[in-house]
Order: structure tokens, then C-alpha cells, then sequence
């Protein structure tokens, strides 16, 4: 929506700019990088799990991230 993102998989980078779109696979791993705020707008189900079904020290609970 505003700024530039950079989503790191593990075949390579993809650089997103203002009003451009990416549809993410279910499962894919990625990490997304901002240099500078950027804002997004993110379409997903409410059961989606931030870090999937892996834990770790960025795992949030559903409450952490809404609150």
C-alpha cells in the first residue's frame, strides 16, 4: 500500500513496491524485510498461524498480534 517490502524464499528475493500484488502459497516459507516503514495489506484466514506450524522466538499468540 506504501513503501517497498523485500520477501526473502528460499530460491531468492521478491521486491514489492506500492500497490503491487503477491499471492503466497499455503505453507510456502518466506521473511519478509523492510529497510523503512512500509504499510501492507494482508488477506489470509483468521486460523493462519504466523509462523505455521513451526515455533519459534517470533512465534506470537493470536491475541499478541490483534492486541
Amino acid at each position: 500500500m506504501k513503501g517497498s517490502l523485500r520477501i526473502d524464499f528460499e530460491d531468492g528475493p521478491a521486491d514489492l513496491n506500492a500497490r503491487d500484488f503477491l499471492a503466497m502459497p499455503t505453507g510456502l516459507r518466506h521473511d519478509p524485510v523492510a529497510g523503512e516503514e512500509c504499510w501492507v495489506l494482508l488477506i489470509e484466514p483468521a486460523s493462519t498461524r504466523h509462523t505455521g506450524d513451526e515455533v519459534t522466538p517470533l512465534t506470537r499468540s493470536r491475541e499478541e498480534q490483534v492486541g
